[in-house]
């Protein structure tokens, strides 16, 4: 069976407006849609490097407590954290040299 979801854990957390910190989530394996949508959006016409935020607020389907991950909470990542999942998205959807991660290993 193929898995499409794989836990990871952020080396830093996002830090909510309440002072909660969120490490732990999961994120699914891309579609081509996840990388169509953000070139339609405005932020991105402005500036290219903005599909990065939009594409991880799409994947990511958990983070902690948090409802949903929006591209404004991606903007609040810390640079450790966003140069993680980066690495991490294109770990799992095979996009490095590198295989795809084994069961939740990242």
């Amino acid at each position: 069976m193929l898995q499409t979801e794989f836990e990871f854990t952020l080396p830093k957390g996002y830090l909510d407006a309440e002072g909660n910190l969120h490490r732990k989530g999961i994120m699914r394996l891309s579609r081509a849609m996840d990388e169509i949508t953000p070139l339609r959006d405005p932020r991105v016409k402005a500036s290219p490097a903005y599909a990065t935020v939009i594409i991880l607020s799409r994947v990511i389907i958990r983070l902690g407590a948090l409802e949903s991950v929006t591209p404004a909470i991606v903007e609040d990542f810390f640079a450790g954290d966003l140069n993680y999942l980066q690495k991490f998205y294109r770990r799992i959807n095979g996009l490095d040299s590198t295989d795809a991660p084994a069961d939740g290993e990242a």
